[in-house]
């Protein structure tokens, strides 16, 4: 496991540290170049020739408005749908690097009224791995991610934000080195998601982790992104966010209407 140090508070702003930001190398943790992805009987592109790379130790979030492409560009660096383009991963092409790699749905893909614990899911990863080091990895990012006392709850007992931090344990029990998570503030409310990207940035400060979110939020973006990509089909803008996020540059993205706002504080996880 790489590192398991008691986690302070993160800085903000690209989950804490920006370490020598390039990965072993300086290759960056993860680069798409042109890639391409055309679904059956569309007439165009659900994708079209995206760009950029990441560096260790960050949180990116994708943004963009609804069928933009976020969560396909996602499902592309998983190989979950064809891709014309290159996707590395520290370098390796990223169906050879898929063990470096964790994933957290926008939703579930098991019935949640199955008598599944927490502790279950959390281990399916590790499915047929045994020893020491495996409930370690297990006990640690439970302990992270406040969630030890819920280990025999059934998933279907727990709320929005337990479920989710559940399913980012599920995720990070593999050591992975690239983490995508996927609309990750969905069905929690405002506290809730100020908890989930918290515990997130202190994850990415303390296991030389990178993180790439797609998000409707821009509040959380200004709070927590090191980098933002504006994605609409195309990457329209990709960058420091305060740099970037022009009022002119949401107009592009997302039409003339759009208007900066801040989340109250407030709510639970």
């Amino acid at each position: 496991m790489r590192g398991t140090p008691a986690l302070g508070r993160a800085r903000r702003g690209g989950g804490g540290a920006r370490r020598d930001a390039l990965g072993a190398g300086g290759v960056p943790a993860l680069e798409l170049k042109d890639v391409t992805v055309w679904f059956e009987g569309q007439d165009r592109s659900a994708v079209d020739e995206v760009s950029f790379a990441l560096e260790e130790g960050q949180i990116a979030i994708l943004i963009g408005p609804n069928g933009s492409g976020k969560s396909t560009v996602l499902r592309a660096i998983l190989g979950l749908v064809p891709f014309r383009g290159d996707i590395r991963v520290f370098g390796m092409p990223a169906a050879a690097a898929r063990r470096q790699i964790g994933y957290v749905p926008q939703r579930l893909a098991f019935d949640l009224t199955l008598p599944l614990t927490v502790r279950e899911a959390v281990r399916m990863p590790l499915l047929g791995a045994r020893g020491a080091d495996v409930e370690a990895s297990v006990r640690h990012f439970v302990d992270v991610l406040g969630i030890a006392g819920l280990l025999d709850r059934p998933l279907g007992t727990l709320s929005g934000g337990q479920l989710k931090r559940a399913l980012i344990a599920r995720a990070m029990v593999g050591n992975p080195r690239v983490l995508l998570l996927d609309e990750p503030e969905a069905g929690i409310d405002v506290g809730g998601e100020q908890t989930l990207y918290e515990l997130l940035s202190q994850l990415v400060a303390h296991h030389r982790l990178t993180a790439l979110v797609c998000s409707h939020e821009l509040d959380l973006v200004f709070r927590y992104a090191g980098q933002v990509l504006c994605l609409n089909r195309r990457l329209q803008c990709s960058g420091a966010p305060a740099e970037v996020l022009t009022t002119e540059a949401l107009a592009r993205l997302y039409g003339p209407i759009t208007t900066l706002y801040r989340h109250r504080p407030g709510g639970a996880a």
